[in-house]
């Protein structure tokens, strides 16, 4: 168990920068498209911390994967709650999202989570079959 925190702690701390720097690639994107012209200092450092906060955890839960006992489809979906919690939640507070579109976010991001997973499945999946066979 100890291992386990200290390789969530791990995760979340590497990949910790990269909700920052997607936010400010999105800002400046926006920024580019005329779309938002300036920010108010407390709306930023909102948007900062929540995606500090939102990658750290984003990383450091799947570290569920590598917990032998539990079962993989387990593992996704406590993953994928722990990300769906914290992108709703983040998005609602900083006001990402309305209210009214939290069905709309929620079926998007079911989808994308199982078309993400399905990839990573069939893929490897068929890498460790052509290593079966190359065994063999």
């Amino acid at each position: 168990m100890k291992i386990i925190i200290k390789e969530f702690f791990k995760r979340g701390l590497m990949f910790a920068w990269g909700g920052p720097a997607v936010l400010a690639i999105v800002y400046f994107c926006l920024f580019k498209a005329g779309t938002v012209t300036s920010i108010e200092i407390p709306k930023v450092v909102l948007a900062i911390v929540s995606t500090v906060i939102i990658a750290f955890l984003g990383a450091g839960f799947s570290i569920v994967h590598q917990i032998e006992s539990l079962p993989k489809v387990i593992a996704a979906l406590i993953h994928g709650m722990v990300l769906y919690a914290s992108y709703l939640g983040f998005y609602l507070l900083n006001g990402w999202i309305k209210t009214s579109a939290v069905l709309i976010f929620s079926i998007c991001f079911a989808a994308g989570f199982v078309i993400i997973w399905l990839a990573v499945y069939l893929t490897v999946k068929t890498k460790v079959e052509k290593m079966n066979k190359m065994i063999k």
